[in-house]
């Protein structure tokens, strides 16, 4: 059915590329992947509009079965939208664009939703033929990819299967938003606001990312043991619960954990809390980025580094103490915290954090495009 569907909407889309003009000060953002647009496909998406450009929006959710009015704008009309916009931009792969019929003059840009170099991503990993096939077709379509560091460079061009002269370390515009003044202020007030018993309290948010196996995710939360939290850390300190999107466990609450999953911006939760507990989850870069001391809960690494593994040793590598029990957890969250070693990855992943991110990015996408 999904491949039907790509091709619908592909078809419709080349109809339009021959029916109707390109317009230069339109442009189209595809979100698959982030419907909130809290990532660096909406703060270039803002940039734009500052500047007079009709954006246009693709999600997700406008293929909802509950809203059949959606599904059908995004096919009679986002299709058409695509088809003529100047300026496309993703976060994600698109599975329709290697049978788009773009027109020569069409610039497409890779935001792509994670930054720096952790686990293997895109064309660095075994993949299926048929989904190898349509993301190298995909690949054909790129103008350029968005990276976060010169380090990082060679990483992307093999993960989205291009040149290097492709892509631009011009760093990562969702980072201006996080490096703001007042920005965590902001984001603790306003989940205090939400969850009052929250106030004064050392807040530790656990997000663990999916594994591809629906058995090892519904394990996830028997990793933790509240009684054991609490005996080690005290009520000062609370634990907040963000699963991963794509992991649906029948039942997903933590007797004395907050479940803040449905939150929309996990961005946002890693501003305000206090430590970052996470595993395999780019998550761990926001972190670092906002100096926030991040414990990697690794219980399973030799089974994920069979099936997934990294660009580098995962223990030589992280911003932070590597965890394999529940108890190394605990005794890690309350040690001292290796400063030096998150500079390192820092680094290494960010060639900006001067908040000239989007700036950046519009200026040598859009602005020298637009001047020549």
């Amino acid at each position: 059915m999904k491949r039907l569907l790509y091709s619908v909407f592909a078809l419709l889309c080349n109809l339009s590329c021959a029916l109707f003009p390109l317009k230069p000060t339109r442009a189209a953002f595809i979100s698959m992947h982030n419907e909130g647009m809290c990532d660096s496909l909406g703060a270039v998406r803002d940039r734009m509009k500052e500047e007079g450009f009709e954006t246009v929006t693709l999600t997700r959710q406008d293929l909802s079965p509950r809203h059949p009015l959606g599904v059908l704008r995004f096919f009679l009309v986002r299709a058409r939208q695509l088809a003529t916009a100047q300026y496309v931009f993703l976060n994600d792969n698109f599975m329709p664009l290697g049978q788009l019929k773009l027109r020569p003059e069409a610039v497409v840009t890779q935001l792509w939703h994670g930054e720096g170099a952790f686990k293997k991503f895109g064309f660095s990993i075994d993949q299926p033929a048929d989904v190898r096939r349509r993301e190298l077709a995909g690949s054909r379509k790129l103008t350029w990819v968005v990276c976060s560091s010169k380090a990082v460079a060679p990483i992307y061009a093999e993960a989205f299967g291009v040149g290097e002269a492709q892509v631009l370390p011009l760093g990562a515009p969702r980072a201006d938003r996080l490096l703001q003044s007042g920005a965590q202020a902001q984001a603790r007030q306003a989940l205090e606001e939400k969850y009052p018993s929250l106030k004064g309290k050392t807040l530790v948010l656990w997000a663990p990312t999916f594994r591809d196996d629906p058995a090892d995710n519904a394990a996830l939360l028997g990793q933790i043991d509240m009684d054991a939290f609490r005996a080690a850390l005290g009520d000062s300190y609370a634990l907040l619960l963000r699963l991963h999107p794509q992991i649906h466990p029948a039942k997903r609450s933590i007797p004395g954990a907050f479940d803040v999953t449905d939150e929309p911006d996990a961005a946002a939760l890693v501003l305000a809390c206090d430590v970052l507990v996470t595993d395999y989850s780019s998550v761990c870069m926001t972190a670092a980025l906002l100096e926030k001391k991040t414990v990697f809960f690794a219980f399973d690494l030799d089974s994920y580094r069979q099936k997934r593994d990294f660009y580098f040793n995962y223990e030589d590598y992280v911003p932070g103490p590597v965890a394999a029990s529940f108890p190394d957890l605990l005794a890690a969250i309350g040690a001292p915290f290796d400063e030096k070693r998150r500079e390192t990855f820092l680094s290494f992943n960010f060639d900006y954090r001067d908040c000239g991110s989007t700036e950046r990015v519009f200026r040598t996408i859009v602005k020298s495009q637009k001047n020549n």
